[in-house]
């Protein structure tokens, strides 16, 4: 198979689309390099070339241009990398199918070397991409302490603020001065202490934190109790990863602690683990705004990302069957019915669906970011409802327009005038529009009363009630109006 060369990639990086990143364009270089490397030594490729291209370039750029590649490849390039230092940031950024691949191919006594190395919550993290078997392995050659902390945060539900905690942080007594903290920061330099730390009262509780500047810019000899600023916001171990996004995002703030029933710190959430949760979300989101329970990770088979697609066409499928019924029930009522209606039907479904669509996402956005509440609720789907139906008028009235002249240019219809035309198709748009509108508006909140995510409020469901609800409100108003102004 023929390859694209090294220079050939860098003169497509800066002739290519300018929507590419730096960093996709990167990716596409690494990739290449790797691929041209592999092909060319089919059986074992020697250690000093892959060398080569792995000084060049950083291990989480190497992690993304990995998963790109054969699977059989991925271990080679993870062994090739010289230290932990490198291998650590290439297994956290790696997908799930490449560090699963990798472990299994590692043996127990590197595994425990890799793990040992890793922070409590980054341990907890890669370890549920083990066997069951396997970690408890693990957990039997680990040290006592580093297992029993592993331990305790598996305990906790995988979308919780308890796993989503590290219990490596600074906490102080109040009564300690700024000299003795920042010289047990010293003695710990491989804990984080850029958020900050915590200060704790006589029996341990939470009473505040010190921001980590405080450690230059005031005096060794003052205590913490003194600097020490209080904690507004705290969550429970069993918080939900969307409360703490919530928080974390309303307040701006970079460490969020969780604390027991006794106001004891358990451990600390920082801003950067947020960040991967709302790509979490978002991409959780936007599967279920498609119609479909499939998640991005490539370890799902062919068939089984068909499955997770099939139940919300289904859905489909039966509203389409349906509205053929409504066509074929309208169109054998002699007399009732104008055979041109029929030829609408297309641009009635499109603008009510993309009408109540909007109206939908603008209604799902707003109660995932929390500015629709109870209090406010009326207020919003009043204001979508009449900019929904205002909207549907407007775009009637221009649409009956348009076929008004349409027809009297062209003639669409013999059985009728263009004036008649015009009106059953632009009264029948704003009613089409209505139905959308309505369906659009309180389809979240339906969903919501019963415990449905309202991101599928969204999805193929609404869309095909919408074309079904619509079109038969579009018949029943042509079918109306074609009895008075046509006998």
């Amino acid at each position: 198979m023929d390859t694209m060369g090294y220079d050939e990639v860098e003169s497509s990086t800066t002739t290519g689309n300018l929507m590419d990143s730096k960093t996709s364009h990167l990716d596409d270089l690494l990739h290449c390099k790797l691929e041209e490397l592999f092909q060319k030594y089919s059986t074992q490729v020697p250690q000093h070339e892959l060398a080569k291209i792995i000084v060049q370039h950083e291990p989480i750029d190497l992690a993304y241009a990995a998963s790109h590649m054969p699977i059989h490849t991925r271990p080679v390039i993870y062994d090739a990398l010289s230290s932990y230092k490198e291998k650590i940031p290439f297994i956290l950024n790696a997908d799930q199918t490449t560090r699963q691949r990798i472990f299994r191919y590692m043996s127990d006594h590197d595994l425990v070397a890799l793990f040992s190395r890793l922070s409590t919550n980054d341990a907890v993290w890669l370890s549920d991409d083990l066997s069951q078997r396997r970690f408890l392995r693990l957990l039997a050659l680990l040290d006592n302490q580093k297992a029993s902390h592993i331990r305790e945060m598996k305990k906790h539900h995988r979308n919780s603020a308890g796993r989503l905690m590290t219990t490596e942080f600074f906490s102080f007594s109040k009564e300690m001065t700024i000299a003795e903290a920042a010289e047990a920061v010293r003695e710990n330099p491989r804990v984080d202490f850029s958020h900050g730390f915590f200060i704790l009262g006589d029996e341990g509780e939470l009473q505040g934190y010190v921001p980590s500047r405080n450690l230059i810019i005031n005096k060794p000899s003052l205590k913490l109790s003194q600097v020490m600023r209080p904690v507004y916001h705290a969550v429970s171990p069993d918080a939900t990863r969307e409360e703490v996004v919530d928080i974390i995002e309303r307040y701006k703030i970079s460490s969020l602690p969780v604390i027991d029933s006794e106001d004891k710190i358990l451990g600390v959430i920082v801003y950067e683990d947020v960040i991967e949760v709302m790509e979490d979300l978002a991409d959780e989101a936007f599967a279920k705004i498609a119609g479909t329970t499939e998640t991005l990770s490539e370890k799902e088979s062919f068939f089984s990302k068909i499955f997770a697609r099939a139940p919300w066409l289904v859905v489909t499928l039966i509203a389409g069957l349906i509205n053929v019924g409504i066509m074929s029930y309208f169109e054998n009522r002699e007399g009732t019915i104008l055979t041109f209606v029929l030829f609408f039907v297309p641009l009635i479904t499109g603008m009510s669906g993309n009408i109540g669509i909007q109206c939908s996402t603008v209604l799902v956005r707003n109660m995932a970011t929390g500015t629709l509440s109870s209090g406010n609720k009326k207020e919003y789907l009043t204001k979508e409802l009449l900019i929904g139906i205002f909207t549907g008028v407007v775009f009637g009235i221009f649409c009956g327009t348009i076929v008004f002249l349409l027809d009297h240019i062209i003639g669409i219809s013999t059985e009728a005038s263009p004036l008649i035309v015009g009106a059953l198709v632009g009264v029948g748009l704003v009613g089409a529009c209505f139905a959308g509108t309505f369906l659009g508006v309180f389809s979240p909140i339906f969903f919501g009363s019963i415990g449905v995510d309202p991101a599928i409020a969204s999805g193929p469901i609404v869309t095909a009630f919408n074309d079904i609800l619509s079109m038969t409100i579009y018949f029943l108003i042509a079918w109306g109006l074609g009895s008075v102004f046509l006998g």
